[in-house]
């Protein structure tokens, strides 16, 4: 991996210790998980990631993740708790085909601004990610990660995202660079193009300000004074909603004459 000198890396912390990396490596790796997941397998370059995800056939978000392209492997930025959860689930895919899906010592790093690694794929606001191995003077990025990215409004992981519980366009995966619609079949595919050419997603994972838990709220933090509310998108109420978003939500829901 291309990762940034040492010289212009910032003096704060970058090491996101709630992330883990997979590597994927072996026969046609990318064909591999061009089936599978919801990015085009096929456009991952140097310096070009992509956010994806893992589907249900039902089309519903079981793990959300960043690949990277390393020469023929594939590396996967996952949330360190669900990393042995996805390598087995992708091993169950593999069949007789030689290919090895095990973790790798490199570690995911992040910064707001400045031109270290590359662009996050979802959102350039998001700021720059890289993987590189550990920096024992960095401490850990992922408390101002997580504030930073909810934020803009963007979700991700289990515990918001949830585990087979949530759409994937719901997850905002359209307007965030999540998904290909031209790239052919994968799992969940068949109910994920039909919501899209309907063009009215019915309900969004949005973040909201902190008020008392409602049976459609994934998550709190009490800390922030946010939580993740799964929506109807013609009952968001008090949600905020980002720019990125705001278009998706009048085509979801147009003005009524």
């Amino acid at each position: 991996m291309t990762q940034p000198d040492s010289a212009t890396r910032p003096d704060t912390a970058t090491c996101l210790a709630d992330r883990a990396v997979l590597r994927i490596a072996g026969e046609d790796v990318r064909g591999f998980l061009q089936g599978l997941v919801t990015a085009d397998t096929a456009l991952l370059a140097p310096g070009a990631p992509a956010w994806a995800a893992l589907l249900s056939p039902q089309g519903k978000v079981l793990f959300d993740f960043i690949l990277w392209a390393d020469g023929a492997d594939v590396l996967v930025d996952v949330e360190a708790t669900q990393a042995e959860a996805l390598a087995k689930r992708l091993t169950l895919y593999r069949l007789r085909r030689a290919i090895t899906i095990a973790p790798d010592p490199l570690h995911v790093h992040w910064s707001p601004t400045g031109t270290e690694g590359s662009p996050d794929p979802r959102l350039p606001a998001l700021g720059h990610r890289w993987l590189a191995p550990a920096d024992a003077a960095a401490g850990d990025a992922s408390p101002a990660w997580h504030a930073h990215r909810l934020s803009l409004g963007v979700t991700e992981g289990v515990a918001e995202l949830g585990n087979g519980e949530t759409l994937w366009l719901e997850c905002n995966a359209r307007e965030l660079n999540g998904v290909s619609f031209t790239k052919g079949c994968y799992v969940g595919q068949e109910n994920t193009a039909r919501m899209h050419h309907r063009s009215k997603v019915n309900r969004r994972l949005v973040v909201a300000p902190f008020t008392e838990p409602s049976s459609r709220t994934r998550v709190t933090y009490p800390d922030l004074a946010l939580m993740i509310d799964h929506r109807r998108t013609d009952a968001l109420g008090d949600a905020l909603i980002p720019t990125w978003l705001a278009p998706a939500l009048e085509a979801d829901d147009p003005p009524k004459a």
